[in-house]
């Protein structure tokens, strides 16, 4: 094992044995014989000035360095990420029947998506028309002969590190595809029909360095240099010597990158890596755990016992090579319980205080560890933890007077709120329904689209705001897919919300279910015409990979709404979420579609299920799933059921706690392939709707059943449905409700 320490001061000091590892890395030409031979351009990208990339190959097959790109010497070209790039000549992979393009590459932090590191083809109004192209997202590479549809890919499933130099190197000959990293095989395709100067027929004239051959994508954000296409697939031993990083260097640059930020006045919990971009992962160990531990927890010194010096040392390991950093922390003594309380006090917030119109969150905690108690003046109105007796339609709001007694210690404040209850609405019969929906796996489909149905008829619908979008996200990813509506139980107020994925921008299935959002993005509203502005919630934990499709249903029981929502859950110690696991159904518990409990785990039958949804006849809560894993033996929708919308199902439970009452619904139909179920009971028979997104074909698909307790679900014949209608939601609405959307939105 070679252990190589390394120490922190003011700023991170490498040690000479160090040094010398990162040195060949550090100059961007690794301690490598050169490989030369078939060499059709070579771009050191190591001019200080000027905006010619010039050619080193002999070739003369100089390039041109345009918009916010700066020359920085031997740390290669920066690449602003506005309209930075390299423009390659024209025809460059012209007679080919094999090619290599390797390149070192250090992505910014923040790179949007999608987006090309290089690309080699045509481009026809905009769009990539047979091209050649590597990019970190779920680091790839894919040969095609026209736009995306005809892609052949290999990739290495996920996202290239961003943040550190990477050696990224393809190859192409006799079919076979190979991507690597640093040196090392990651991905391999074989069968590969298209050729490099088949493109095009030989003639390629968008040929790019940090552009996309996709007018729309984003452009390279970072630094480029030693940049290279060979007319040949070059073997392993040969990309080796390109770019092998040895286990020695990977330590020690993953520990020269490592930061801790400010350690001078810490005075919260610090988030330690647990592994770096070049793979290595770190183990820390504390001088004294009391005050800080191993894990980053932070205690701080009592009120008045001054601050604390302690020194976390982080080890660095990867296949064998070890080394240590070490960093100086000041922790800060605790602030005064008069302090804490008061800071406490002061954060309060009692939401909708104007116009409450259910129950409210009134949180027992606070900052700091405080606990916090809560009186009404009127208790029959809002009880101290919150429940809402709303006045009776007619009558006048309420106002009441809320107490919050703050306590740390024997430090105490106070804090007084005056809120207005508003009356109930008139009760109004059901005469039509509203329809949210997504359109498709495109930026502009990734939005909310509203549809009206014609009267009380679930089966003809009218799209709304002349089919153009009536949300659109401004948050996270900025995709918006599987909205779901959910009116409050007492009927005057709708919460919208939808999951945050953008498979539109590039991002792939795979990515997207390990580095995907943990977020949903919340909407509400009064009318379903005016919506409040977009709330970025994050409800899933830190080892999740993604939140999809979440929906909700209030439950009387705990006075309370439930979110539920499919996650893949990693293990702690797999940060970059690079195992294997499958998709779960989680739920988490809101009043105000702000504050929301931890999310807990609510169907795990042990194999894949997603797009949960939920209806309640009676006493009985009726859920669809889509089974992905074979759970009810068929890949399809199943339908369960239970007494209580919290029953919780883990793979050890027998029996289930859900009962299953039929599976494959779609099939059995006569549907292809269906996912994504909207359930809603019609408003003027005794009929149940179960819409479902036949992803393979015909999009959204109404089916049918005269019962949920003996189900029968049937295709619905003669419908009439909007355009291109994917997982939504729909609503029945009372005759003003879906006049006014119509009305308004046209």
């Amino acid at each position: 094992m070679t252990h190589v320490p390394l120490r922190a001061r003011s700023g991170p000091a490498v040690l000479a044995a160090a040094a010398l590892l990162l040195a060949s890395i550090a100059a961007g030409t690794p301690a490598h014989a050169a490989v030369d031979d078939g060499l059709i351009l070579k771009y050191t990208l190591t001019e200080t000035a000027g905006t010619m990339a010039v050619d080193s190959s002999g070739n003369g097959r100089n390039g041109t360095i345009s918009g916010d790109a700066t020359p920085l010497g031997a740390e290669g070209l920066q690449l602003g990420g506005s309209n930075a790039h390299v423009k390659l000549p024209n025809d460059l992979m012209r007679g080919l029947d094999a090619i290599t393009v390797s390149t070192n590459v250090k992505i910014a932090p923040d790179q949007g998506t999608p987006y090309f590191i290089w690309g080699l083809g045509n481009t026809n109004n905009g769009t990539g028309n047979g091209y050649l192209f590597t990019t970190g997202n779920a680091y790839r590479s894919s040969i095609a002969t026209g736009n995306w549809s005809t892609e052949q890919t290999v990739s290495a499933n996920r996202d290239l590190a961003r943040g550190a130099w990477k050696t990224i190197t393809y190859t192409l000959g006799g079919g076979t595809a190979v991507l690597y990293e640093d040196g090392v095989e990651v991905a391999r395709k074989t069968g590969v029909t298209v050729t490099p100067g088949s493109i095009g027929a030989g003639t390629t004239t968008a040929n790019y360095l940090g552009r996309s051959v996709y007018s729309a994508d984003k452009y390279l954000k970072g630094q480029l240099r030693d940049f290279r296409v060979y007319g040949r697939a070059l073997s392993a031993d040969e990309v080796r010597a390109l770019g092998y990083v040895s286990p020695e260097q990977k330590v020690a640059l993953d520990l020269e990158g490592l930061s801790l930020g400010d350690t001078t006045a810490v005075g919260s919990d610090l988030k330690l890596p647990l592994s770096g971009p070049n793979g290595s992962s770190f183990s820390w160990q504390s001088s004294d755990p009391s005050v800080v531990s191993s894990e980053g927890i932070v205690t701080r010194p009592a009120h008045g016992t001054g601050n604390a010096a302690v020194t976390l040392t982080a080890t660095a390991g990867y296949d064998g090579a070890s080394a240590s950093k070490a960093f100086q922390l000041t922790v800060l003594e605790d602030i005064s319980d008069r302090q804490k309380v008061s800071e406490a006090a002061a954060s309060l917030k009692v939401w909708d205080a104007g116009g409450i119109r259910g129950n409210i969150t009134l949180p027992v905690t606070g900052l700091h560890g405080t606990a916090v108690q809560w009186t009404s003046s009127d208790a029959s109105v809002i009880t101290a933890s919150g429940e809402v007796t709303r006045p009776a339609f007619g009558a006048s709001p309420v106002s009441v007077k809320l107490q919050a007694t703050v306590s740390y210690g024997k430090a105490k404040e106070d804090r007084r709120f005056r809120v207005q209850v508003l009356p109930l609405p008139k009760a109004e019969p059901k005469e039509g329904y509203a329809f949210a929906y997504f359109t498709g796996n495109d930026i502009a489909g990734e939005n909310i689209y509203f549809a009206a149905s014609r009267g009380n008829d679930a089966l003809k619908w009218d799209e709304l705001n002349g089919g153009k979008p009536v949300l659109k996200s401004t948050l996270g990813t900025k995709g918006l897919r599987d909205p779901f509506i959910i009116r409050s139980p007492e009927g005057d107020k709708f919460y919208l919300i939808a999951t945050d994925l953008s498979i539109g921008s590039g991002t792939s299935w795979d990515a997207s279910q390990r580095q995907g959002s943990r977020y949903i993005e919340v909407w509400e509203s009064l009318d379903l015409v005016t919506w409040s502005a977009q709330r970025h919630v994050k409800v899933s934990p830190d080892t999740a990979g993604n939140t999809w499709a979440p929906e909700a249903h209030y439950d009387e029981t705990i006075g309370a709404y439930v979110v539920y929502w499919a996650s893949k859950i990693y293990a702690d110690n797999d940060p970059l979420h690079a195992s294997g696991t499958h998709n779960k159904m989680m739920y988490s518990t809101t009043r105000d579609f702000r504050t929301f409990t931890e999310a807990k785990v609510w169907n795990d039958p042990g194999n894949s299920v997603i797009d949960s949804t939920v209806i309640k006849e009676g006493d009985t809560y009726y859920r669809f799933t889509k089974d992905e894993g074979r759970v009810s033996g068929c890949l399809d929708i199943m339908q369960e059921k239970s007494a209580s919308l919290l029953a919780v199902d883990l793979p050890d439970t027998t029996p289930r706690n859900w009962t299953l009452m039929g599976n494959c619904i779609g099939k059995n139909a006569g549907t292809g392939g269906v996912e994504g179920p909207t359930v809603f009971k019609s408003n003027t028979e005794e009929k149940y709707y179960l819409f479902v997104d036949e992803f393979g074909g015909r999009g959204y698909i109404p089916l049918e059943s005269s019962s949920l307790e003996n189900p029968d679900w049937k295709l619905s014949s003669n419908y009439e449905l909007p355009r291109a209608p994917r997982h939504g939601t729909v609503l029945p609405v009372t005759k003003a409700e879906l006049e006014r959307l119509r009305s308004s939105l046209g």
